[in-house]
Formats: structure tokens, C-alpha cells, sequence
């Protein structure tokens, strides 16, 4: 319509202009001043031209007047600056309850008389930059809503997207199950049903008038308990001071007026019929009430947060079940032994448990078994796979394995279990599960350890001084390498190991956090159950994201007179000898009642080792809260328990020995095996003996 180079301009065209244009145009002087315009702008329709025609803008419409316009109108008319579309708000003269959107293009123009005057073109955009506006919303809550993995997180996400693009102030108030991850409610509610304030936000900041987690629940007949029973948002234009269900709960409801809240609209947060609880959007600074499209935007909007409050509801769930079952199939406490007394520490983490295990297994020889592991993966598979390889660690570890045959057996348990499961875990190397398995031994004072893709043990002497255990990392359980080695590693009575997964370190804050963690476990004066709950106050003040567990253990050792040890040659007379050798000991331990059924058991085992074993044979007897009666030979041959018949003269040694004994067993080392028994010892003969630990 004007030249792109030149600002000349005939009467003839500037008359044209103003009649045909669709857009309002102002012509200006250089005091900014209206010299001419026609009515087709939305702003202008029905005001007298006196108010216009020789005044500013500021004049009459004054909520459009900037000091950016301003200046960029008197640039037009000085340098002819041209302004493309500077979007402009304000609110329609006479009526500030509207806003009104517009885009300003401003041109200088030169008559043939040579006057200069501005030319501004004035669109309405309103309805555009609201569409914009809906479509922003829309795009931050899919973007931002279901971040969280908690119902009051999206609640607050909920909370940030709406206020302030949409309202001045928010409440959302969900139900319990939604929050405790309980199962969904369908159909409406009752009119008492408990509702919690999960979020409240406001362009004035503050947590509102109800707490964060506080009951919320609504009187009726309100418009919340309408949504709430129909599951149907409700839109209140103007708040009218008389409406009765103010009356309701005066002291609750009457104050919305007090701050100025003139519209509201209350949206139920549905996932088809199950009802999760109800959203309130309030303006009380915005003069501009509530329509029919911010009444549809809120319901999409509040659409998108129920399904993921539910998605979390749902996961929540889930993961309560998760946790509860793990907490089933971890031991409850760790038994009290004389080799090590022991506690733990576990919190589920955040994002939901994770399949981590701990166990403390008492082994032969008063020895025990300490394993703790992790498997990959959250959920009720995790804890299920969790509870079968703890079985199947327990199952093997009583069977005196050596920590790294152990791990070879619980490596096929683990690839059988994902081939089972049509897990594709060891394709990304990850293996199905980590492990870590310690065995000490407190009449050596040995502790021996391998690794299945597990930390090691961090251990701090009796001194504070943490002592280095440089164990070999194996590859984790599952993915099928077999190979694991063991490290040994001599330890000093009263030294504390804490076995730990990689949720703990995570989960402190600091550089150095097994630093942190030594120094709080250097306190002899303390016991396991109290260093833990140290650790759980001074490491870990939050929720953390991951798992946590950790294993405490403080060594003991056995002392020199409950054991007795004797080498014999391969001669069958040395049975006898080793009879005697157990009465004398029995007798200076008080033991003598248990006289009859040991000699039977040490010549049973003494006379196989001479029969089928190889020299030397060794006796070992440890008085602890059993009596273990120990026969180790050079053979690696594996006895075997049979039934023999009523013709056959031989064969009943070790069914004896098992008649006699609470337990027995086998266990292999690199210099032969070694058969053991036990026998319970009486509390009362315990107490007449040396003490021993409760």
C-alpha cells in the first residue's frame, strides 16, 4: 500500500487508506498527537471523536500507552524507522476487565504538501495471541506435568503450569489412594471422603491457608463436592457474595471473597471413572473472569495430571508391593553368632526398590557367611529374582562352599533364572545381579572374599584405621564368565566391615563418602546397631533415589581355650588315643554328659580317615554354643550316607553320627576335607564354661 523506499504519499491514497482499510489507523503528529483515524478498530467502536482527535494515545486509552511505544513512534517520525507487529496489551477503555491484544505497525508518511506525520496500523489480535496462549499452556504441561514419580509432585508440577498463565491461585487436593499408592477409586465419592492438599501456589507466594498434607475436605453442598460427585468441571463467572454454598463453611469458604477472588473454576481430576481428587483455579489480581475456553484449557490440562497421578498411583503401588515383598525375603535381623555381631541397614529408595539383598549365614567350624548383592532393575521381578538367588546363596553356602566356587554355582543360577525370565540383560553386560561373599573364620581370624561384579568391603581396624582388602572384581552374576578369585585377608579382633551397594555412596553428599562412612564406623565403643543408625542420621538426611543397604559386622575371635586341635597318624590305633584325648577335654570343659555320644562320633570319623582317607588326620573340637567336633584328612574323596542292611557288617558310621548329632556335614579345602559334627551344648554347661557372646 506504500512504497518500500519512499514515504511520499498522496491525499488521494492516505483518503483510500483510511476508508477501505480492516485494520484501525491512527495518523499522528510529531507530538504523538491523533490528527486523523477511522473506527474500525475494536478499542475505538462507540468513542466520541473528541476524545480521540488531538490527543495521545495515553489520553484515551491509557493501558496501551508505553514508554517503548513512545519512543519507537517518535524514531518513525524522526529517522522513519519502520515498526513490523510490536505486540501491545492493555485493556479496552471503559471496560478493564477485557484485555486486549494488539499488533502496532508504525510508518512515516510524507503529503505532497510536505507535512510528516506517523501512520500506525492497530490489528486485534486477541483472539490469536489467546489461542497462542491456550497452545503454550497445553505444550508446558506435557512438557513439565509427569516429571515426578510421586502424586504430590504432580500436583506441583500441575500448580507451576497453571499459575500465573491461567490463574492467580491453585489448590489441588487429592484422596489417599492416589497418595498411598492404594487401589484407584471408582464412581463418585463420599461426601466425607478424606482429601489431602497436595499442592497450592499463588502469584503472591506462601503455602495458603491449608497445609501441605493437611486434611482438605469439602462441606456440601459446594461446588468441589458437585465435581467430586458428578465428576464434572463447574465454572463460576463472577463470584456473587450471596451464593449459598458460601454459607456452607463460612470460615473456609467466606475468606475467598476477603481476597479478592471474583471467578472461579473447580475441575475433578478423572482417569475415566476413577476419580483422583479436585483442582480450584481462583484470579483475584487478573481482572478478567473465567470463560468457557479457559473452563475447556483447565480440563485438559487437568486431564494430562490425573493420568499421570494415576500413572504414579499405579507405580506407587507397585512399588509398596516391591518393598514389602523384599522386606519378606530379607532376613529379618542377622543371627547373633559368636564369629561376628551384626546389623543392617536398608531404605528403599525413591525411584522403587531394586532387588538389593544382604544375608548372614552361619557356616561349620563356628565360621559364617556374609553376602550382600543387587540385582539389576526395580520392581517385583527385582525382588522376586532377589529372593530366588538369596536362596540359592544360602542353599550353596551351607554346603561349605569357597567364596569363588560359590559364585561360579550362583553364576549358572543366574543365567538359568534369565533365560527363564527372557531377561536381555547380559547382552548390554550388565549381568542379572551383583554379589559380594565374605566367609570369616574367628579361630584363624581369616577373612575370605570374592566378588561378582560387587564393591568390596570396606574395613576399619579396631584402631580407626581403615585396612585395605584389595578383592578382584568378577564379572556379574548371569552373564556366564565362571571365573572368580579369592582374596584373603588376616584380621585383627574387634575390626568392622561394612558390606554395602553403590544406592549408599550415591546417596551421600561429598567427594569422599566411604571417607565418611569409615569415620563414623571408627568407633569401637559403639555396637553395629547403633553405628547404623549413625550412618542413617549423619550420611543420609534425605530421600535418597536408589536403594540403600549396608551390612555392619564386628569380628570376633574364638579364644584359645575352647579349642583343641590333635595330628595322628594313618594307624588304627590311634582311635583309641583320640578317645581319650576328648574324654580329658570334655571333663576340663564340663562337658562330660555329652562323654558316651562323643566318643562314638570321633571314633566314627577318626576310623573312616584311617580306612579311606590319607594321613595326616587331624582332630579339631571347639566348645562354642555347640560342641564341633572336626576330622580332616588329606583325601578329597566325598563320603556318602547309606542305609545298610540288617546282613551287612559295615556301613552304619555315618548314619550314627547323624543320629547323634544335631548336625554334620562336609567341606573341601586345597589339602583335603574335612568331616564335622555338632552337638548342642545346654545353656546351663554354656554359663559353666567361658563366656560366651549373647
Amino acid at each position: 500500500m506504500l512504497d518500500a523506499d519512499r514515504d511520499e504519499v498522496s491525499a488521494a491514497v492516505l483518503e483510500a487508506l483510511f476508508a477501505q482499510s480492516p485494520q484501525g489507523m491512527f495518523l499522528f503528529d510529531e507530538e504523538l498527537r491523533v490528527v486523523r483515524y477511522n473506527s474500525t478498530g475494536r478499542g475505538v467502536r462507540g468513542v466520541p471523536p473528541d476524545r480521540i482527535l488531538g490527543h495521545t494515545v495515553a489520553d484515551f486509552a491509557p493501558d496501551f500507552a508505553t514508554g517503548e511505544l513512545d519512543k519507537l513512534a517518535r524514531e518513525v517520525l524522526r529517522d522513519g524507522v519502520r515498526v513490523r507487529e510490536l505486540l501491545v496489551r492493555g485493556y479496552v477503555p471503559g471496560r478493564p476487565e477485557h484485555e486486549m491484544a494488539v499488533a502496532v505497525s508504525m510508518y512515516r508518511i510524507r503529503l505532497d504538501n510536505g507535512q510528516v506525520f506517523g501512520l500506525a496500523s492497530v490489528e486485534d489480535v486477541t483472539e490469536r495471541q489467546a489461542a497462542i496462549r491456550r497452545l503454550d499452556i497445553l505444550h508446558a504441561a506435557h512438557r513439565r506435568i509427569g516429571a515426578s514419580l510421586d502424586a504430590p509432585g504432580i500436583a506441583a508440577e500441575l500448580a507451576a503450569v497453571a499459575v500465573p498463565a491461567l490463574a492467580d491461585a491453585i489448590t489441588v487436593d487429592l484422596l489417599d489412594e492416589p497418595l498411598r499408592g492404594l487401589p484407584a477409586h471408582h464412581g463418585p465419592v463420599e461426601a466425607d471422603a478424606p482429601l489431602r492438599r497436595a499442592a497450592f501456589r499463588s502469584l503472591d507466594g506462601g503455602d495458603g491457608p491449608i497445609g501441605h498434607g493437611e486434611l482438605s475436605t469439602f462441606p456440601m453442598s459446594t461446588p468441589f463436592t458437585r465435581s467430586l460427585d458428578d465428576a464434572r468441571p463447574r465454572l463460576i463467572t463472577h463470584l456473587d457474595p450471596s451464593e449459598p454454598w458460601l454459607d456452607t463453611d463460612p470460615e473456609r469458604l467466606r475468606p475467598l471473597l476477603a481476597t479478592g477472588i471474583h471467578t472461579v473454576i473447580v475441575v475433578p481430576l478423572t482417569v475415566q471413572d476413577t476419580l483422583l481428587g479436585v483442582v480450584g483455579l481462583y484470579r483475584y489480581r487478573h481482572p478478567e473472569p473465567f470463560d468457557k475456553d479457559d473452563l475447556q484449557l483447565a480440563t485438559e490440562v487437568a486431564a494430562r495430571a490425573a493420568l499421570s497421578i494415576d500413572q504414579a498411583r499405579s507405580y506407587a503401588r507397585e512399588r509398596n508391593i516391591a518393598t514389602t515383598l523384599q522386606r519378606h525375603l530379607l532376613p529379618r535381623e542377622p543371627q547373633r553368632l559368636s564369629a561376628v555381631d551384626a546389623a543392617h541397614l536398608y531404605l528403599p529408595g525413591a525411584v522403587g526398590s531394586g532387588g538389593d539383598w544382604y544375608d548372614v549365614i552361619p557356616l561349620s567350624g563356628t565360621r559364617v557367611g556374609l553376602a550382600i548383592g543387587a540385582v539389576t532393575g526395580d520392581g517385583i521381578e527385582a525382588a522376586a529374582t532377589m529372593g530366588q538367588l538369596r536362596t540359592a546363596l544360602r542353599t550353596l553356602a551351607v554346603l561349605d562352599l569357597t567364596p569363588e566356587e560359590l559364585l561360579v554355582r550362583l553364576d549358572e543360577t543366574a543365567r538359568v533364572l534369565a533365560e527363564e525370565q527372557d531377561r536381555r540383560r547380559r547382552a548390554g553386560g550388565r549381568g542379572v545381579a551383583s554379589c559380594l561373599y565374605l566367609v570369616y573364620d574367628p579361630v584363624e581370624r581369616t577373612c575370605v572374599g570374592a566378588s561378582a561384579g560387587h564393591p568390596g568391603p570396606l574395613i576399619v581396624g579396631p584402631d580407626g584405621e581403615q585396612v585395605p582388602y584389595p578383592i578382584v572384581t568378577g564379572e556379574p552374576l548371569g552373564l556366564g564368565d565362571g571365573c572368580y578369585e579369592t582374596t584373603t585377608l588376616e584380621l585383627a579382633e574387634g575390626s568392622v566391615l561394612a558390606l554395602h551397594t553403590d544406592g549408599l555412596t550415591a546417596a551421600v553428599r561429598g567427594s569422599d563418602p566411604l571417607g565418611r562412612l569409615a569415620q563414623l564406623l571408627a568407633r569401637p565403643e559403639r555396637e553395629p546397631r547403633a553405628l547404623v543408625d549413625d550412618i542413617a542420621y549423619g550420611l543420609l538426611p534425605g530421600r535418597q533415589r536408589d536403594d540403600v543397604l549396608l551390612l555392619v559386622a564386628r569380628t570376633r575371635a574364638l579364644a584359645e581355650d575352647r579349642v583343641a586341635a590333635w595330628s595322628f597318624p594313618g594307624d588304627p590305633a590311634v582311635v583309641a588315643t583320640a578317645r581319650r584325648l576328648v574324654e580329658h577335654k570334655l571333663a576340663e570343659w564340663g562337658l562330660a554328659e555329652l562323654e558316651f555320644a562323643t566318643d562314638l562320633i570321633v571314633s566314627e570319623l577318626v576310623t573312616n580317615a584311617v580306612r579311606y582317607g590319607a594321613a595326616p588326620i587331624r582332630l579339631r573340637m571347639i566348645r562354642d554354643r555347640e560342641l564341633i567336633c572336626e576330622v580332616s584328612d588329606s583325601s578329597s574323596s566325598a563320603p556318602h550316607l547309606r542305609r545298610a542292611r540288617s546282613t551287612d557288617e559295615g556301613g552304619r558310621g555315618l548314619f550314627i553320627v547323624g543320629q547323634l548329632a544335631d548336625r554334620w556335614g562336609t567341606r573341601f579345602s586345597r589339602r583335603g576335607k574335612t568331616i564335622w559334627a555338632e552337638q548342642p551344648v545346654e545353656p546351663a554347661e554354656q554359663a559353666e564354661g567361658a563366656a560366651l557372646p549373647e
